[in-house]
Formats: structure tokens, sequence, C-alpha cells
């Protein structure tokens, strides 16, 4: 059983930055391949990023490529979204994920997941 904590969103303008972390409890966590998946109002949930257990292998969503980071720090049992350049239509809930699986992608069977927050881009 994996437990996941969202932190960091919040109100930023269009260009601006914010981090996401996600706290999982739980003695596993560097067994696990970390995600973070988003929805916006009136959109089906989407994946955005993940990242496999050492941290040296990663998978964005073409819209954030080159804009978002996401890294994990197995000894503080987190996973971080560095957000930067952000546009108006990154408003969304952002959710963290854990799976067992190798595949990095919205695919992979997803076993627990985070209560989301809310990150909000104003133009």
């Amino acid at each position: 059983q994996v437990q996941l904590v969202e932190s960091g969103g919040g109100l930023v303008q269009a260009g601006g930055s914010l981090r996401l972390s996600c706290a999982a409890a739980g003695r596993t966590f560097s067994m696990y391949s970390m995600g973070w998946f988003r929805q916006a109002p009136g959109k089906e949930r989407e994946f955005v990023a993940a990242i496999n257990w050492s941290g040296l292998s990663t998978n964005y969503a073409a819209s954030v490529g080159g804009r978002f980071t996401i890294s994990r720090d197995n000894a503080k049992n987190t996973v971080y979204l560095q957000m930067n350049s952000l546009k108006p239509e990154d408003t969304a809930v952002y959710y963290c994920a854990a799976t067992r699986e190798y595949i990095l992608g919205p695919s992979a069977l997803w076993d627990y997941w985070g209560q989301g927050i809310q990150v909000t881009v104003s133009s």
C-alpha cells in the first residue's frame, strides 16, 4: 500500500513556474515508477510525465516536453514535477500516481493515486 500526497500547487501567471511535490508513505517507494497526470475541467485525465524507480528513465507528454521536468528523491520518498513556462492550458488538477510496471506512460496500470492538487495559470 502506498499513500500519496501532493503539494505545491497554486495560482501563477503565464510564463511562470511552479514545483509540485508528491510525498509517499511506505518503505517501498523506490520499487515504484512514479507519474504525474492532470485533468482540466470538462476533459479526461491525461498523462503528463513519468519516471522509473532509479530516476534514470523518464517520459513526457508532447504538450509539456521541454517545459516540465520530473525527478525523484528516493531517500525522501518524494517525486517532483518542475513546471516552467506555464501556459493557461496547463490549468488542471494534477495527480501523482505509482505503478509497479516498467511502462512509463498512460498504458501502465497505475495502482495508487494522490488526491490531486489544483494548478491555475492566469493569462
